[in-house]
């Protein structure tokens, strides 16, 4: 099972209102395990960067002057996502930028039930706590040190590392259902499943092996495990 752990920096908080994604972050699980692929990307957002904006992300006009549009990158995006499950942290908040800047390109929408929000998972499962990224990375004894400013890539790595602690640990299957095909992102083959052995594995041990422990076996009596069973 193909996932992506996404984040999103953006210039406020209201596409409608002319706010724009300035930086996308995305990191790739298989079977709940981080594969070392990542998309990052920094957006021209089209417009002067908010003050506010600046002082969460550190982001500013002279730095995304020479940096891409997103309709230059939309493209990439939607081949590094697929048709995976999106993991994101306040889904409806990125859901609806990536949304409205797809829109602007002529671009379908992203359907909203493929958002996994761990802030809804961490709502349920610690009702009345705090439940921010920060809150979270504290509750399971996650380094956040190096996160003194909002980033897109950097949070989705911690956002990875939180949200297989909320879904039971690292491996929460065991990693026992497996799919056979990763060549094609977002597909899946039939889930693997153990089957009998055709035939018994040969002993490995040697003649003089099997002598000694029937010797040490005789030794111990008829109460010894091995005659009793």
């Amino acid at each position: 099972m193909r996932e992506i752990v996404l984040d999103t920096e953006t210039t406020g908080f209201e596409p409608d209102q002319g706010d724009r994604i300035v930086e996308i972050g995305a990191v790739e699980l298989f079977n709940h395990v981080p594969t070392g692929k990542t998309y990052h990307q920094y957006i021209n957002p089209e417009r002067a960067m908010p003050p506010e904006a600046f002082a969460v992300h550190g982001l500013g006009d002279d730095f995304l002057r020479d940096k891409p549009v997103f309709a230059t990158i939309a493209q990439a995006f939607v081949d590094f996502i697929g048709d995976s499950k999106l993991v994101i942290h306040n889904a409806a908040f990125d859901m609806k930028f990536l949304n409205a800047e797809l829109s602007w390109v002529k671009r379908a929408p992203i359907p909203n039930d493929r958002a996994v929000d761990t802030l809804a998972i961490a709502r349920r499962k610690f009702p009345g706590s705090p439940a921010s990224l920060d809150a979270l990375c504290r509750r399971f004894g996650i380094d956040n040190a190096s996160r003194t400013l909002h980033g897109a890539l950097l949070d989705s790595e911690i956002l990875a590392e939180v949200y297989l602690e909320l879904i039971g640990g690292k491996q929460p299957d065991f990693a026992l259902n497996v799919s056979q095909d990763r060549s094609a992102p977002g597909q899946e083959a039939a889930a693997w499943r153990p089957k009998p052995r055709p035939a018994p594995l040969p002993s490995r041990l040697s003649d003089s092996e099997k002598a000694a422990h029937a010797a040490f076996v005789d030794k111990l009596g008829d109460t010894a495990l091995w005659k009793r069973l």
